[in-house]
């Protein structure tokens, strides 16, 4: 049986950028912090698609778990001191413990939560480096979802319209031709 978390630590330990980027989130000593989304996504699939280089990511995401200060101010901040760390990254720091608000949900109880009810399955992923460097995750659905080469609704917070925009918009199938897409059943 293929241990999915080692794969991706060695995919990701190879990944010079990425690993810049985790040691600069690592600096700020946020509150249960993850980089998510196309930060392992893109790196998985690119793999399996053997590119050489690897596909730019549009931008980090990076996000935490703090109750006592919600405010876009403080992100701002975040973003501010990782952009003088790593210019060259487009940083969108966001705290879960108010990100519930914005999709009407009930209240995360943490970064993991917060994670898993975004888009797509396989988008509900995170890493964070600990204190001696090693890579934690966090992957409500689990590592092998992104090693599959398929692409699903999420099932937690389900919004298909948002789902079918998002596939159409990033166009995933044509940077990764083997991508399958899952589409939500209404759209069957």
């Amino acid at each position: 049986m293929v241990d999915w978390e080692q794969e991706t630590v060695a995919l990701i330990r190879q990944d010079n950028l990425r690993m810049r980027c985790l040691e600069a989130a690592r600096l700020l000593m946020l509150p249960d912090w993850f980089i998510g989304a196309g930060f392992l996504r893109n790196a998985i699939w690119d793999h399996l698609h053997q590119r050489p280089d690897a596909t730019p990511l549009n931008d980090v995401d990076l996000v935490y778990f703090d109750p006592d200060d919600l405010s876009l101010e403080r992100e701002q901040c975040f973003e501010a001191c990782l952009h003088a760390l790593l210019p060259e990254m487009k940083w969108e720091v966001r705290n879960q413990a108010r990100m519930h608000l914005k999709f009407g949900l009930t209240p995360f109880q943490n970064t993991a939560d917060g994670i898993s009810c975004w888009v797509e399955r396989q988008t509900c992923v995170g890493v964070r480096l600990d204190s001696e460097g090693q890579m934690l995750f966090t992957a409500p659905y689990g590592l092998d979802e992104n090693w599959s080469l398929h692409v699903s609704i999420c099932p937690r917070n389900p919004r298909p319209a948002l789902f079918r925009d998002r596939i159409r918009k990033k166009q995933w199938d044509r940077l990764w031709p083997r991508l399958k897409v899952v589409w939500p059943d209404c759209d069957r």
